[in-house]
């Protein structure tokens, strides 16, 4: 493959370049509409033809955000790149919510939470000082900003990807920490591929909590 087409809201899978330099083509008049990643790079604003340059054995995305279609170009052909995150790799399957039981046979699950949000690709647990989020393997979080309110991670199992701002950490080990300032991006992908093997994060936050507060910049669940 040495094109593709990507709809609006959408974007190309996660993928890791194989040992030569890969330029990514696209009309210079829709470089404002993507937001790419780069390595370890997660650029939003200002993209130019030297940021598609994707060095050997690097992780490269693109992510269209414009009102239309985009035709992206690549100077090989890049079927034979390793796919680390397909992000609709489920789009069609039956979507069924987990419940709080599942968790609780396999993990140990503690006393006091005050609410729960299932999701088919991910549950919360919500305690009145931190969150408890189990993200099911392959799947990931929507990438989001809030508004009013600060975030901090703890991952406690799995080795997520984690998009930090506009920094990209691969493979994360336990007990790593990430700040998520008011206006920054983040998100957590689980690339594992055995279905038990689940990324949990301890979630803190000060400022306002609302599910409300929530910009989903790129939503592949298309959870609203």
């Amino acid at each position: 493959m040495s094109q593709e087409n990507i709809p609006t809201r959408k974007g190309t899978l996660l993928r890791k370049n194989d040992s030569r330099r890969l330029r990514i083509e696209i009309n210079k008049n829709k470089l404002q509409d993507i937001f790419l990643i780069n390595g370890n790079s997660f650029i939003t604003e200002g993209i130019s033809n030297s940021d598609l340059v994707i060095k050997p054995n690097s992780y490269y995305m693109v992510l269209n955000n414009g009102k239309d279609g985009l035709n992206i170009k690549y100077n090989q052909d890049i079927s034979n790149h390793e796919v680390i995150y397909d992000p609709y790799k489920y789009e069609f399957t039956e979507k069924v919510d987990f419940n709080p039981e599942f968790f609780k046979k396999r993990y140990n699950i503690p006393e006091g939470y005050i609410d729960t949000l299932p999701k088919w690709y991910s549950f919360k647990f919500t305690y009145p000082e931190y969150n408890l989020i189990f993200i099911r393997p392959e799947f990931g979080l929507s990438i989001q900003i809030h508004k009013y309110r600060n975030e901090a991670w703890e991952i406690l199992k799995g080795k997520p990807i984690v998009i930090n701002k506009n920094k990209i950490h691969y493979f994360v080990k336990t007990g790593t920490m990430f700040h998520n300032p008011i206006n920054t991006y983040h998100s957590v992908i689980n690339p594992n591929k055995e279905e038990d093997k689940f990324v949990i994060i301890k979630e803190k936050w000060n400022g306002m909590f609302d599910e409300n507060d929530i910009r989903r910049v790129f939503n592949p669940n298309h959870y609203i």
